[in-house]
């Protein structure tokens, strides 16, 4: 039996639970909701605890359930409830993640308040625990940690280290030249060209990380996809606090993979950090110069823990060249298939270029492909109307002024990409057509001089990969488009969906004849 005292301290104990927890779902929430809409930030209202989470889901079911026209106003498709908050409540409006409001910022001026601002004021939204599983690196990181990671891993994706890492490009892209050709070799045929650029990236990243080690690079490779297939399962619903401790299937798989492809890491990384002090480093790949950044860093200023990258804060980057360099490319190269597919005139135009510069047989060179301007500006008008990534977050770690509104701490930020790119007062009346003329001037002069262009972000932070992604994406179609004509199959069902990036659902169906 429990004493009296007892009693009255487990009481005590549960009531201050019982607060702790209604302040969290309850008091917090609707405190900010008024501030905001006394400011005339609109949305959604709060609901408990899910907040916006189911509405959001139950439009994505519905949305994602039959496919579209083949059309690229895909917007009601990919962004349904973002779609239609913004449509009833303006550019700047609210919805609910859980119990946190997401201020959805569709205004370019706004837009570029936000990401070009270098006082700190706007930190990256901490993920999902679960994906920290698949995401770390310098691209969750603020402050002086972002900027030490920074430092250490640009010199690897310099130009000129670029151009050493060209070879291992065409190296795969002849894998795959090849592997379809044998393919046609009796006349045209069907193909889906999504898993095939899936393996095509995912070579390409192993190649390029790992070097002469790229086989075991590529079952790091098989585990990442793995992890990113389970972390897109649980994180559609709301994160409960200690979920991921459970002995569910999926979190005892997930812990698996982790523990694996650390340990393959490890092992390489290593590996590698003996060679570089034997001499015998050849830093022709991205883990070879990052570790040789990140010796050097040391060697200038000192061994401390402000200084340099933990073994396990280079598995981090490593595992982010994975997910962005794969993913990002991918994206982008199954989606200028399809839209090339679509549109026979610019596939005509952008290969009479590719023909005058490297000719039909002649391997692609990498000054010569910063001569092609049609694929270049196709590429661009891919990029606006199918982006790998359709929202930037940010957090506010401080109240903060952005135009005329001020925002609370702790308010989530959110900038739609794919909003912003199919902004018809920003586009104009053809914003859904497919006019890669728009950019013949040059980005700048296409955004008129505002950020309403962003498929790799902007400003400080910047996708610092993207140089890499543009150089192997212009790579693949310059080769494609020296030996293939193509077009889209009549089985292709047009239905763009995301799961970490924007993806066909049901794959993409191309006809595909030797030239």
């Amino acid at each position: 039996m429990m004493t009296l005292l007892e009693l009255l301290i487990f009481a005590a104990l549960v009531t201050f639970c019982v607060l702790r927890a209604l302040i969290w779902v309850w008091w917090e929430p609707m405190k900010l909701e008024r501030q905001l809409r006394r400011q005339g930030i609109k949305g959604p209202p709060y609901k408990l605890f899910h907040g916006s989470l189911k509405d959001n889901s139950a439009a994505l079911m519905e949305a994602q359930s039959k496919p579209m026209k083949l059309s690229h106003s895909i917007l009601p498709r990919v962004l349904p409830f973002i779609h239609q908050t913004v449509q009833n409540y303006g550019k700047l409006c609210i919805f609910w993640q859980g119990v946190t409001p997401r201020v959805i910022v569709a205004d370019p001026e706004l837009i570029k308040e936000i990401l070009l601002n270098k006082s700190g004021d706007f930190y990256k939204i901490r993920p999902n625990p679960f994906v920290l599983l698949l995401i770390t690196g310098v691209t969750t990181y603020d402050g002086e940690k972002w900027a030490k990671h920074r430092k250490i891993i640009n010199p690897a994706f310099h130009l000129e280290k670029l151009k050493i890492m060209f070879p291992a490009f065409r190296i795969c892209c002849e894998e795959l030249i090849s592997r379809w050709e044998n393919l046609v070799l009796d006349g045209p045929l069907e193909i889906d060209v999504s898993p095939e650029f899936q393996k095509l990236t995912g070579d390409v990243i192993s190649r390029t990380t790992f070097g002469s080690n790229y086989e075991e690079g590529r079952r790091i490779f098989q585990l990442q996809t793995e992890q990113a297939r389970l972390v897109s399962q649980v994180i559609q619903s709301a994160y409960i606090p200690g979920y991921r401790l459970l002995a569910t299937k999926s979190n005892n798989r997930m812990k698996e993979i982790e523990r694996e492809s650390k340990a393959l890491f490890e092992e390489m990384i290593k590996k590698r950090e003996k060679d570089l002090k034997q001499g015998e480093c050849q830093n022709d790949d991205l883990l070879s110069l990052l570790i040789d950044s990140n010796f050097k860093e040391v060697l200038e200023h000192g061994d401390s823990e402000s200084v340099g990258l933990t073994i396990d804060e280079i598995i981090a980057e490593c595992k982010l060249f994975y997910f962005a360099g794969q993913e990002t490319t991918y994206s982008l190269l199954v989606w200028a298939m399809v839209l090339l597919g679509m549109h026979q005139e610019w596939q005509e135009r952008a290969r009479e270029e590719v023909l005058q510069v490297f000719g039909r047989s002649t391997e692609p060179d990498f000054d010569g492909l910063s001569k092609l301007k049609i694929v270049t500006i196709i590429i661009y008008e891919v990029l606006r109307l199918y982006p790998p990534f359709v929202m930037l977050t940010r957090l506010t770690h401080e109240k903060v002024k952005v135009g005329e509104v001020t925002l609370p701490q702790g308010v989530e930020i959110g900038l739609p990409i794919l909003l912003v790119h199919h902004d018809r007062d920003i586009w104009g009346e053809d914003v859904h057509e497919f006019r890669p003329e728009r950019f013949a001037e040059g980005v700048s002069k296409a955004m008129q001089n505002r950020i309403s262009f962003f498929p790799f972000s902007w400003g400080p932070r910047i996708c610092i990969g993207q140089n890499f992604a543009l150089v192997e994406a212009k790579m693949a179609l310059v080769m494609i488009l020296q030996h293939f004509s193509f077009k889209l199959s009549t089985t292709y069902v047009h239905a763009p969906y995301t799961v970490v990036t924007l993806q066909p659902q049901y794959g993409a169906q191309i006809i595909l004849v030797k030239l």
